[in-house]
């Protein structure tokens, strides 16, 4: 992808109607983001309530840009504030942009700002065994896996493990 510029940065005010159609309009990416979860989408004033003041905010949720346009988010959430103990995640929405680099580079920029901006030591990254890109997006990132729980995932009349992977900073640091 010569002469692409991939980037995470907060929503901008006008965008409401364009990130809304955005997660609303694709609906490939649900059958790898933990679809063992019941998911409906949002409706233009849910998404206006709830994701898009986060991604306003920038603090848990940024966009994936591909040359300024949204392709996707990234986000975190704390597993455990007290002992800091913090997931990242990544979704892109449109899967004509998938097998392209952009998670990549996107969660490498998104691993980058979470550990120069909070105060923690390790960011994992929680996946299913069947999400296999994501599995190599972990280990290509160098996130170590930490834990497999085998199994405890059911979907679809199967059943598939929990795949947790982290990276700590000092890894982080000297492989940048």
């Amino acid at each position: 992808m010569e002469n692409t510029k991939i980037d995470i940065r907060h929503a901008k005010e006008n965008e409401l109607d364009l990130l809304h159609e955005l997660v609303t309009s694709h609906d490939e990416w649900t059958k790898f983001n933990g679809p063992y979860f019941p998911y409906a989408h949002p409706s233009l004033e849910q998404f206006k309530r709830c994701s898009f003041q986060r991604l306003l905010l920038g603090n848990d949720l940024q966009l994936v840009t591909v040359n300024d346009i949204p392709v996707g988010t990234v986000s975190c959430y704390w597993e455990c504030e007290e002992t800091r103990w913090l997931e990242a995640g990544i979704v892109i929405y449109d899967e004509q942009y998938w097998g392209k680099g952009i998670a990549s580079a996107a969660l490498r920029l998104w691993v980058s700002f979470l550990f120069k901006n909070r105060e923690i030591e390790r960011v994992g990254l929680t996946t299913w065994s069947g999400n296999p890109r994501m599995m190599s997006l972990a280990m290509k990132l160098g996130f170590q896996q930490e834990a497999r729980l085998r199994k405890v995932r059911f979907y679809q009349g199967e059943y598939y493990d929990s795949v947790k992977y982290g990276i700590l900073r000092s890894e982080w640091e000297e492989q940048s």
